[in-house]
């Protein structure tokens, strides 16, 4: 039990860190669904994407023996590290060119009306139906750097092994998984409401923008801390 709570809280707390939620966040200024769908909808499916190639990475290397280099995990923090500042400068290039907008979704429904963001052209909104697998791909990459710390977890390496049975380490592996998705998904309600306030139409591209360079910033300050 004691491993399993660690196993969670250690999870939510790495679903926690600042490059997921940056980019998540960065995800969230556009797309079809209202304010609330959107927002948390990039956030599960960042955290599913995310969740996945953990689980996956790090059952290969309890299963296969597997060993995940520091030039994997630097390598994989320099992506992210990339994908913040890509992701922010195409938020600035849609502020600067007026592809930020305000728009009202009215059904009747106080779970799906209210006010949102939306990225594109204005005369070409997309429709409710529209989605995209992107928050699901780079939450993938985004776990690249996270592999290598997972299976140093006690008692995931070599001599926890000798000891532990592998369907405990796999099921430790299962609650970890749980607790970023949790976090992520936490997080992601969270920027639902902000992103849905009515009152951040009057500041939306100023918020967009925001959104835009703290992503570039952080991106900088991952790539120069590498």
């Amino acid at each position: 039990m004691l491993l399993a709570s660690s196993a969670l809280a250690l999870g939510f707390v790495h679903g926690l860190g600042a490059d997921h939620l940056m980019a998540i966040a960065a995800l969230s200024t556009g797309g079809a669904e209202t304010a609330r769908g959107r927002a948390f909808g990039v956030a599960l499916r960042f955290a599913c994407g995310h969740a996945i190639l953990l689980v996956v990475g790090a059952m290969a290397v309890v299963v296969a023996g597997w060993q995940v280099s520091s030039a994997v995990e630097r390598g994989g923090e320099m992506v992210g590290g990339a994908l913040l500042v890509g992701l922010g400068a195409a938020g600035l290039w849609a502020v600067a060119t007026g592809r930020v907008y305000g728009h009202a979704h009215v059904h009747g429904d106080p779970l799906h009306d209210g006010w949102h963001l939306h990225v594109g052209a204005s005369d070409r909104h997309p429709g409710p139906g529209a989605h995209t697998h992107l928050p699901t791909i780079l939450g993938a990459v985004f776990a690249i750097s996270g592999l290598r710390a997972l299976t140093l977890l006690a008692p995931l390496g070599t001599a926890g092994t000798a000891t532990a049975s592998l369907l405990t380490l796999l099921g430790l592996i299962a609650v970890f998984a749980a607790g970023i998705m949790l976090a992520m998904c936490l997080f992601g309600v969270v920027l639902a409401r902000v992103l849905s306030s009515r009152a951040l139409v009057g500041v939306g591209r100023a918020a967009a923008g925001l959104t835009a360079v703290a992503s570039v910033g952080l991106g900088c300050y991952w790539l120069a801390s590498v």
